[in-house]
């Protein structure tokens, strides 16, 4: 299981750390990302970071603003955003998926809300 969290309100500008907790699983074998979902839109992808922390990437909308990582050792993964836009507001998921799968796990959803 995963679970999220760290979400809230904040104005734009400003940051917000997310976690992801993972549980029952090896997390380490895992491909982990982060998507959000806005009101209204479909989901879409935001960070993925690969086994070991390697190759990062990023949605074009957050790049050079969010930061993916994870510890492996706590079975961790964060995304630290910062200078938050008000088109950042959404609900952030975790996910998880083996190296040549889709995204099958997910977490619950923590909601990020940035004011103008």
């Amino acid at each position: 299981q995963l679970q999220a969290s760290g979400g809230g309100l904040v104005q734009a500008g400003g940051s917000l750390r997310l976690s992801c907790a993972a549980s029952g699983r090896i997390f380490s074998s895992y491909f982990m990302g982060w998507f959000r979902q806005a009101p209204g839109k479909e989901r879409e992808f935001v960070a993925e970071i690969r086994l070991n922390g390697r190759l990062p990437s990023y949605a074009d909308s957050v790049k050079g603003r969010f930061t993916i990582s994870r510890d492996d050792a706590r079975n961790t993964m964060s995304l630290q955003m910062n200078s938050l836009k008000p088109e950042d507001t959404a609900v952030y998921y975790c996910a998880a998926r083996v190296t040549h799968g889709s995204y099958n796990i997910w977490g619950q959803g923590t909601l990020v809300t940035v004011s103008s």
